[in-house]
């Protein structure tokens, strides 16, 4: 299941490569600037041929009006949207891999710039999938993609009506969850990430929603010792992912 949108634009050279790449999309036309070259461009040239996507060059002035914020280094693509994963195909990843479970879910994190961070620290870190709630979450578009560096393409990521009863299937299958919250009891270091484990980050301004956070093992806090009271959510997406590759390894 994809998202509404029929189609929309990914733009920037690493974002169109990794889309090529991953081929898990439709690519309706790909522009590129006239008189713009290089080995990278090339690249685009040669997977788009393999993929069998149209490629057109155009004035860049063309690509400014289908682009209007963001760097589109002379590259867009016109794409369909990204399908939507499931629980089983998260799993089907892990499996591959021989490892214990690792996801992220996304409690109504709704800016599109922090989910591609996050989505991109996790594909770096080896995190098998993330979750998402169908509403009030961030649409997997050009927005996510650019701030994923094409890290999208290689991740799954499943869209659920109900994060709390996606929390409790996943207890069943023996994941432990952990959520992420400035007021949280315990130390982020000091919970055992080795296993399987469901990581949930809070929204920008709200946090865990209390629900959701009822429904935790246990919650964590990233200690603080500035003015500032906490931190992006990508940034501490970022910390707790890259804790749990620590234990893990």
């Amino acid at each position: 299941m994809a998202d509404s949108a029929a189609s929309f634009a990914i733009y920037g050279i690493n974002p169109v490569i990794e889309a090529l790449e991953g081929r898990k999309r439709a690519f309706k036309e790909i522009l590129i600037a006239t008189g713009r070259g290089g080995e990278e461009v090339g690249r685009i040239v040669a997977l788009a041929g393999k993929a069998g996507a149209k490629v057109s060059r155009v004035p860049r002035q063309r690509l400014d009006e289908l682009v209007k914020k963001g760097n589109h280094q002379g590259v867009v693509a016109i794409v369909s949207p990204k399908e939507w994963s499931s629980i089983d195909d998260i799993q089907s990843v892990a499996a591959s891999r021989n490892e214990p479970l690792f996801i992220v879910m996304l409690d109504e994190v709704e800016d599109p710039h922090n989910m591609g961070a996050i989505i991109r620290t996790a594909e770096a870190a080896g995190v098998h999938g993330v979750i998402v709630p169908a509403h009030r979450s961030a649409f997997l578009g050009e927005g996510v993609v650019k701030a994923s560096a094409g890290a999208v393409e290689h991740m799954a990521v499943a869209k659920v009506p109900n994060l709390v009863n996606a929390i409790e299937e996943l207890k069943k299958m023996g994941l432990w969850v952990a959520g992420a919250d400035a007021s949280g009891e315990k130390n982020y270091t000091d919970i055992d990430m080795k296993g399987p484990l469901l990581l949930v980050i809070g929204s920008e301004g709200k946090g865990l929603r209390p629900l959701v956070r009822k429904h935790c093992d246990f919650v964590v806090r990233i200690p603080m010792f500035g003015k500032v009271s906490s931190l992006n959510a990508s940034v501490s997406a970022a910390i707790l992912i890259y804790e749990a590759v620590r234990q893990r390894q």
